[in-house]
């Protein structure tokens, strides 16, 4: 389980994660945000460090959620990273293999996730069992968007 003293890693890996997804500029957030964010009061994500030997080489950052239609909570894994030479090894594997575990010692019934349509790892997830769900497509409300529904008028 990672902790405060992992957020400068933590970032470093969402910076590379989001340069491999062609969105290098994506990471507003800061060492500091992720202290403040998964290490403070109320954390809002718990994140998994992979290490081989004493080196680290991969993450996962997840949160917590809740199905009405199953009455389960799950995990959702926002971020999966395995530095490129250690790809294959086994890193993403082990990472999946803990969350499972702590899924099923918590009583969870699924873990979810989002993967880019090219990005190869797609076939790693459906091989460990992961479905994709058809017919449902992700959709995010947020920045101007999300101000200009937040601000505007109730219906009457």
């Amino acid at each position: 389980m990672a902790t405060v003293d992992d957020v400068e890693l933590l970032h470093r890996f969402s910076v590379d994660l989001s340069t491999y997804e062609d969105e290098p500029d994506a990471v507003t957030s800061t060492p500091q945000t992720l202290a403040r964010d998964g290490f403070g009061k109320d954390p809002q994500f718990a994140a998994l460090v992979a290490e081989r030997g004493r080196a680290p080489v991969g993450f996962a950052l997840y949160t917590f959620n809740y199905s009405v239609w199953t009455a389960a909570r799950g995990i959702f894994i926002e971020d999966i990273w395995v530095v490129p030479e250690e790809r294959r090894g086994g890193v993403a594997r082990a990472l999946m293999q803990a969350l499972a575990q702590e899924c099923v010692a918590k009583g969870f019934k699924r873990i979810d996730l989002n993967v880019l349509d090219w990005n190869p790892a797609r076939g790693f997830y459906e091989r460990i069992g992961f479905k994709w769900i058809r017919n449902w497509l992700p959709y995010r409300l947020s920045g101007e968007a999300l101000e200009k529904l937040a601000s505007s008028a109730a219906p009457s």
